[in-house]
């Protein structure tokens, strides 16, 4: 996870970079003693969460907020905590510091963070399923087949292809697992297998490294079976 700290006191960016500099996997890509300079680095880099200093010259930090494009997750850090309380009133301040900073405190704001990040782009793939489209056109012998994909169940490697195949009929098609894997809703399909897609809905039940879908038994790879596991909604 890549951040920056807006802080114009320099006491406080230090300690705050020495914190993030003990937890594995975030990383500072820049300090900012201004907001100013902050939102130019901002034009042409992306970044997951912003340190953000409330009371600064020039351009506050809820000032900041309101003249963001794109806006990150955010933790302000303040000693007044009776201005931080207008965060409520921000989606995308996840929590705040108080100063002076304390790790405990700290890692419990990442861990909001992360936990809002997560949030975020399970919402983000449920909007992209949800106008995807639900058919999938096949050039078969030179016509144009339509599939609904809630029929597909597994999809398979053949000599002369792929083979699609639905509970009624299959079709083999001159293609690749690798590009028709990039037409389907990943919330809906994944691939098991070095030879095998497959409809997690189809599923009737997974035993022994396997996948059972209508008659067939799919093997699961245990390259794949991790991400298989975490799509599947498990009780």
């Amino acid at each position: 996870m890549n951040c920056i700290i807006i802080d114009d006191e320099a006491t406080a960016r230090s300690f705050l970079n020495k914190l993030c500099t003990k937890v594995k996997d975030l990383n500072v890509k820049k300090e900012f003693d201004n907001a100013k300079d902050a939102l130019k680095f901002l034009e042409n880099n992306k970044i997951d969460l912003i340190f953000l200093d409330l009371h600064m010259p020039v351009l506050s930090g809820f000032d900041f907020i309101e003249v963001l494009e794109q806006q990150p997750k955010i933790i302000l850090t303040t000693t007044d905590r009776n201005s931080a309380l207008k965060a409520f009133e921000y989606k995308c301040i996840v929590d705040y510091l108080g100063k002076p900073f304390k790790m405990p405190r700290f890692l419990l704001a990442l861990d909001k963070v992360n936990r809002a990040i997560k949030i975020s782009k399970e919402h983000e793939e449920s909007l992209k399923d949800r106008y995807e489209a639900s058919d999938l056109y096949i050039n078969i012998n030179k016509k144009l087949v339509k599939f609904s994909l809630g029929a597909i169940e597994i999809i398979k490697t053949h000599p002369k292809g792929i083979e699609i195949c639905t509970s009624k009929q299959s079709f083999v098609v001159k293609s690749s697992l690798s590009k028709i894997i990039d037409k389907l809703p990943k919330s809906k399909f994944i691939k098991v297998h070095q030879s095998y897609i497959i409809n997690i809905n189809k599923i009737i039940d997974i035993k022994n490294g396997h996948i059972l879908i209508n008659h067939d038994s799919i093997p699961v790879s245990r390259m794949n079976k991790a991400e298989l596991m975490s799509k599947i909604n498990l009780f």
